[in-house]
Protein backbone atom coordinates (compact mmCIF):
# COMPACT_ATOMS: atom_id res chain seq x y z
CA UNK A 1 0.00 0.00 0.00
CA UNK A 2 2.88 2.04 -0.31
CA UNK A 3 4.24 2.59 3.34
CA UNK A 4 7.56 2.63 4.57
CA UNK A 5 7.63 0.31 7.77
CA UNK A 6 10.95 0.22 9.49
CA UNK A 7 11.58 -3.76 11.41
CA UNK A 8 11.48 -1.75 14.88
CA UNK A 9 7.99 -0.82 14.24
CA UNK A 10 6.20 -4.19 13.51
CA UNK A 11 5.24 -5.12 16.84
CA UNK A 12 3.56 -8.70 16.47
CA UNK A 13 1.97 -11.53 19.20
CA UNK A 14 4.54 -14.01 18.09
CA UNK A 15 7.34 -11.26 18.65
CA UNK A 16 5.74 -10.47 22.22
CA UNK A 17 5.09 -14.27 22.85
CA UNK A 18 8.90 -15.10 22.26
CA UNK A 19 10.28 -11.80 24.76
CA UNK A 20 7.85 -13.80 27.18
CA UNK A 21 9.33 -17.26 27.15
CA UNK A 22 12.89 -15.58 26.52
CA UNK A 23 12.29 -13.41 29.90
CA UNK A 24 11.05 -16.95 32.03
CA UNK A 25 14.01 -18.57 30.86
CA UNK A 26 11.93 -21.26 29.64
CA UNK A 27 12.62 -24.01 27.25
CA UNK A 28 9.47 -24.31 24.90
CA UNK A 29 8.30 -26.82 23.35
CA UNK A 30 7.17 -25.01 19.98
CA UNK A 31 3.52 -25.95 18.67
CA UNK A 32 3.99 -23.58 15.71
CA UNK A 33 4.62 -24.00 11.68
CA UNK A 34 8.48 -24.07 11.07
CA UNK A 35 8.39 -20.26 9.85
CA UNK A 36 7.05 -18.96 13.39
CA UNK A 37 9.79 -21.29 15.02
CA UNK A 38 12.09 -18.84 13.37
CA UNK A 39 11.18 -16.30 15.91
CA UNK A 40 12.06 -18.62 18.50
CA UNK A 41 15.58 -19.77 16.98
CA UNK A 42 18.05 -18.18 19.13
CA UNK A 43 16.76 -20.08 22.68
CA UNK A 44 17.13 -23.06 23.94
CA UNK A 45 14.49 -25.63 23.12
CA UNK A 46 16.01 -29.15 24.71
CA UNK A 47 14.96 -30.83 27.40
CA UNK A 48 11.25 -28.64 27.28
CA UNK A 49 10.17 -26.90 30.09
CA UNK A 50 6.76 -25.47 28.61
CA UNK A 51 4.30 -26.01 25.50
CA UNK A 52 3.98 -22.96 23.58
CA UNK A 53 0.90 -22.68 21.19
CA UNK A 54 0.74 -21.04 17.70
CA UNK A 55 -1.29 -21.42 14.73
CA UNK A 56 0.38 -24.79 13.41
CA UNK A 57 -2.32 -26.47 10.62
CA UNK A 58 0.27 -28.84 9.83
CA UNK A 59 1.34 -29.91 13.61
CA UNK A 60 -2.24 -30.06 14.99
CA UNK A 61 -2.33 -33.89 14.85
CA UNK A 62 -2.45 -36.58 17.76
CA UNK A 63 1.50 -36.85 17.87
CA UNK A 64 2.43 -33.58 18.29
CA UNK A 65 -0.56 -32.69 20.73
CA UNK A 66 -0.40 -35.65 22.90
CA UNK A 67 3.48 -34.49 23.14
CA UNK A 68 2.09 -31.44 24.77
CA UNK A 69 -0.18 -32.98 26.76
CA UNK A 70 2.57 -35.32 28.33
CA UNK A 71 4.99 -32.91 29.08
CA UNK A 72 2.12 -30.32 30.86
CA UNK A 73 0.70 -33.34 32.87
CA UNK A 74 4.47 -34.57 33.66
CA UNK A 75 5.12 -31.63 35.79
CA UNK A 76 1.92 -29.09 36.09
CA UNK A 77 3.78 -26.35 37.14
CA UNK A 78 5.09 -26.04 33.28
CA UNK A 79 3.34 -23.20 31.62
CA UNK A 80 1.01 -23.28 28.85
CA UNK A 81 1.68 -20.32 26.88
CA UNK A 82 -0.48 -19.29 24.13
CA UNK A 83 0.30 -16.94 20.98
CA UNK A 84 -3.04 -15.93 20.89
CA UNK A 85 -6.36 -17.95 20.92
CA UNK A 86 -8.36 -17.12 17.55
CA UNK A 87 -10.89 -19.74 16.77
CA UNK A 88 -10.43 -19.24 12.98
CA UNK A 89 -8.47 -17.74 10.11
CA UNK A 90 -9.22 -16.96 6.80
CA UNK A 91 -7.41 -19.51 4.46
CA UNK A 92 -5.77 -19.52 1.14
CA UNK A 93 -8.84 -20.84 -0.24
CA UNK A 94 -11.07 -17.64 1.12
CA UNK A 95 -12.95 -20.06 3.37
CA UNK A 96 -12.90 -20.26 7.21
CA UNK A 97 -10.29 -22.90 9.16
CA UNK A 98 -9.35 -23.67 13.00
CA UNK A 99 -7.48 -21.43 14.48
CA UNK A 100 -5.20 -22.26 17.45
CA UNK A 101 -7.80 -21.14 19.98
CA UNK A 102 -9.69 -24.51 20.02
CA UNK A 103 -6.62 -26.88 20.33
CA UNK A 104 -5.36 -24.78 23.09
CA UNK A 105 -8.53 -25.45 24.96
CA UNK A 106 -8.26 -29.09 24.33
CA UNK A 107 -4.86 -29.09 26.15
CA UNK A 108 -6.39 -26.70 28.76
CA UNK A 109 -9.64 -29.31 29.27
CA UNK A 110 -6.88 -32.35 28.89
CA UNK A 111 -4.51 -31.28 31.13
CA UNK A 112 -6.45 -28.84 34.12
CA UNK A 113 -3.10 -26.72 33.34
CA UNK A 114 -5.10 -22.85 32.40
CA UNK A 115 -2.99 -21.04 29.29
CA UNK A 116 -1.55 -18.04 29.10
CA UNK A 117 -2.48 -16.09 26.14
CA UNK A 118 0.34 -13.28 25.36
CA UNK A 119 -0.97 -11.97 22.23
CA UNK A 120 -4.08 -9.96 20.82
CA UNK A 121 -6.62 -9.75 22.42
CA UNK A 122 -4.71 -8.96 25.52
CA UNK A 123 -4.74 -5.50 27.17
CA UNK A 124 -0.92 -6.29 28.05
CA UNK A 125 -0.08 -7.00 24.49
CA UNK A 126 -1.66 -3.81 23.45
CA UNK A 127 -0.21 -1.98 26.12
CA UNK A 128 3.51 -2.91 25.30
CA UNK A 129 2.72 -2.28 21.42
CA UNK A 130 1.78 1.76 22.36
CA UNK A 131 4.46 2.03 24.90
CA UNK A 132 6.94 0.95 22.09
CA UNK A 133 5.54 3.43 19.88
CA UNK A 134 5.38 6.03 22.67
CA UNK A 135 1.83 6.22 23.17
CA UNK A 136 0.65 4.94 26.30
CA UNK A 137 -0.68 7.49 28.43
CA UNK A 138 -3.11 8.46 25.48
CA UNK A 139 -4.62 5.07 23.96
CA UNK A 140 -7.58 7.26 23.15
CA UNK A 141 -5.62 9.10 19.77
CA UNK A 142 -4.65 5.42 18.90
CA UNK A 143 -6.74 3.30 16.02
CA UNK A 144 -6.45 -0.18 15.46
CA UNK A 145 -7.62 -1.87 11.82
CA UNK A 146 -8.76 -5.54 11.54
CA UNK A 147 -10.86 -8.01 10.15
CA UNK A 148 -11.78 -10.38 13.93
CA UNK A 149 -14.00 -8.00 15.87
CA UNK A 150 -12.87 -10.23 18.97
CA UNK A 151 -9.16 -11.12 18.41
CA UNK A 152 -8.39 -8.02 16.52
CA UNK A 153 -10.32 -5.67 18.01
CA UNK A 154 -12.09 -6.92 21.54
CA UNK A 155 -10.50 -7.20 24.33
CA UNK A 156 -7.47 -4.59 25.45
CA UNK A 157 -8.30 -3.14 22.40
CA UNK A 158 -12.04 -2.26 23.85
CA UNK A 159 -10.79 -1.66 27.21
CA UNK A 160 -8.37 1.00 26.38
CA UNK A 161 -10.21 3.06 24.16
CA UNK A 162 -8.57 2.60 20.99
CA UNK A 163 -10.67 3.36 18.09
CA UNK A 164 -11.19 0.17 16.59
CA UNK A 165 -12.03 -0.28 12.68
CA UNK A 166 -13.37 -3.18 11.71
CA UNK A 167 -12.84 -4.05 7.69
CA UNK A 168 -15.40 -6.57 5.95
CA UNK A 169 -12.55 -8.27 4.49
CA UNK A 170 -10.55 -11.84 5.35
CA UNK A 171 -12.09 -13.40 8.58
CA UNK A 172 -15.07 -11.01 8.47
CA UNK A 173 -18.68 -12.30 8.64
CA UNK A 174 -21.64 -10.69 8.26
CA UNK A 175 -22.98 -9.75 11.71
CA UNK A 176 -19.89 -9.27 13.54
CA UNK A 177 -20.45 -6.43 14.03
CA UNK A 178 -23.83 -6.94 16.38
CA UNK A 179 -22.07 -7.92 19.17
CA UNK A 180 -19.56 -5.08 19.77
CA UNK A 181 -21.49 -1.97 19.53
CA UNK A 182 -20.44 0.97 20.85
CA UNK A 183 -18.92 4.85 19.39
CA UNK A 184 -15.49 3.59 18.88
CA UNK A 185 -15.97 0.53 16.27
CA UNK A 186 -16.24 1.82 12.78
CA UNK A 187 -17.11 -0.57 10.33
CA UNK A 188 -15.40 -0.39 6.61
CA UNK A 189 -15.71 -1.85 3.25
CA UNK A 190 -11.72 -2.41 3.16
CA UNK A 191 -8.75 -1.47 4.67
CA UNK A 192 -8.28 1.13 2.01
CA UNK A 193 -11.31 2.94 2.72
CA UNK A 194 -10.48 2.64 6.27
CA UNK A 195 -7.09 4.74 6.02
CA UNK A 196 -8.63 7.08 3.83
CA UNK A 197 -11.32 8.11 6.31
CA UNK A 198 -8.31 8.19 9.49
CA UNK A 199 -5.99 10.70 6.69
CA UNK A 200 -9.35 12.75 6.34
CA UNK A 201 -9.61 13.44 9.68
CA UNK A 202 -6.27 14.58 10.41
CA UNK A 203 -5.79 16.63 7.10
Amino acid sequence: MGFEVREHEIFTSLSACRDKVASQNLRPFLLMEDAAMDEFKDLDTSNPNAVVVGLAPSKFDYAHMNKAFRLLTEDKSRPLIAVHKAMYFADADEELSMGPGGFVEALEYATGVKSTVVGKPTRSFFQLALTQIGLQDTPQNVAIIGDDVNNDLGGGAKELGLHRFLVRTGKYRPGDEASHKDDRLHVYESIAEAINDILSQIK
